[in-house]
């Protein structure tokens, strides 16, 4: 893929370039992806059941993955986090240990899940981070509990907004198709489609929109792959699509958040979120991390992990 087609991948609008039955993933899921020195525990929360991983000491920082990856898409910097913070990084509602309940797929309803989660494990204010569906609840968490957000970090993408309604079926020559945003709306059809065939999706994702694709190892392409590989688990997955139009609306009644903002941002991304982020945070900061596309903490470890420790530090 062109770094042209590439760079036409974030750049359709603000809003994306800031870009059944219920069930619970078996224990195996929760520890194949086992990570030395951290613990997977779970909590019963606001209606749902959260698998997350904690290890080190300081002040907590919880981190919120995005799709189609898991609680392990941090595994390459939590260890350097660890030494700096109590980190606490956890499966979305309908994400991978996670349980997948038919609703509450909203962004302000997930920021609630995690919101009770910080209050039950006794913390009254942390730092939170989050990647693509993780930043979107993120800033749902700062924008409604900001009494409990002491930094919030956003990598590479920004919450709903009415741009996403502009989002071209048809990119013109030399733009990239974000045609997943659609797809993942569709009832039923993703779930037939991708059943025990989600390694081709894993695939073509990293192919198309890292920079690094190298930096997506064997390891993590199938734990991705296994964790969204059944039915239900697309299902849920998808509901956080099909809850943009409830995000969209719930967006038009925040105030621009409050606590300090960082925005990570691919080198594809960033020029709209310095445009986006000044819009919804009084004080924000946005940094490049070179030599990545979508997937930052994977394709660019170490930056990542030194700009959240500069920055929650």
């Amino acid at each position: 893929m062109s770094e042209l087609n590439r760079r036409g991948m974030f750049a359709l609008g603000a809003g994306i370039a800031a870009l059944g039955a219920t069930g619970v993933a078996s224990a195996d899921s929760d520890h194949e992806a086992d990570l030395p020195g951290f613990r997977h525990n779970h909590a019963q929360v606001n209606g749902v059941r959260l698998h997350y991983v904690t290890g080190g000491r300081g002040e907590p920082l919880v981190l919120l993955p995005g799709w189609p990856q898991t609680w392990w898409e941090y595994h390459k910097i939590m260890p350097a986090l660890a030494t700096k913070f109590r980190v606490i990084a956890v499966d979305l509602r309908g994400m991978g240990g996670s349980e997948k309940p038919q609703g509450g797929y909203d962004k302000k309803t997930m920021a609630a899940d995690i919101h009770e989660l910080v209050k039950k494990l006794g913390y009254g204010k942390v730092n939170i981070a989050g990647h693509d569906i993780g930043s979107q609840v993120a800033f749902s968490f700062a924008a409604n509990f900001p009494g409990a957000t002491r930094k919030v970090a956003l990598l590479d993408v920004l919450h709903p907004d009415e741009g996403y309604y502009h989002i071209p079926l048809l990119p013109p020559p030399g733009q990239f198709s974000l045609w997943w945003f659609a797809f993942n709306q569709v009832q039923t059809l993703p779930e037939q489609l991708l059943a025990g065939r989600f390694r081709y999706l894993i695939d073509w994702l990293f192919a198309n929109t890292a920079l690094n694709p190298d930096g997506l190892d064997e390891r993590s392409r199938e734990i991705y792959a296994r964790a969204y590989n059944s039915p239900d688990a697309i299902r849920a997955s998808n509901g956080w699509y099909k809850a943009f139009h409830q995000d969209i609306a719930d967006g038009k009644t925040y105030a621009k958040l409050t606590p300090p903002v960082l925005g990570l941002a691919s080198i594809l991304s960033y020029e709209q979120m310095v445009a986006a982020l000044p819009n919804v945070a009084v004080d924000s900061k946005v940094v490049a991390v070179e030599g990545a596309g979508h997937w930052l903490a994977e394709e660019q470890p170490d930056a990542v992990a030194r700009s959240l420790t500069e920055f929650f530090g």
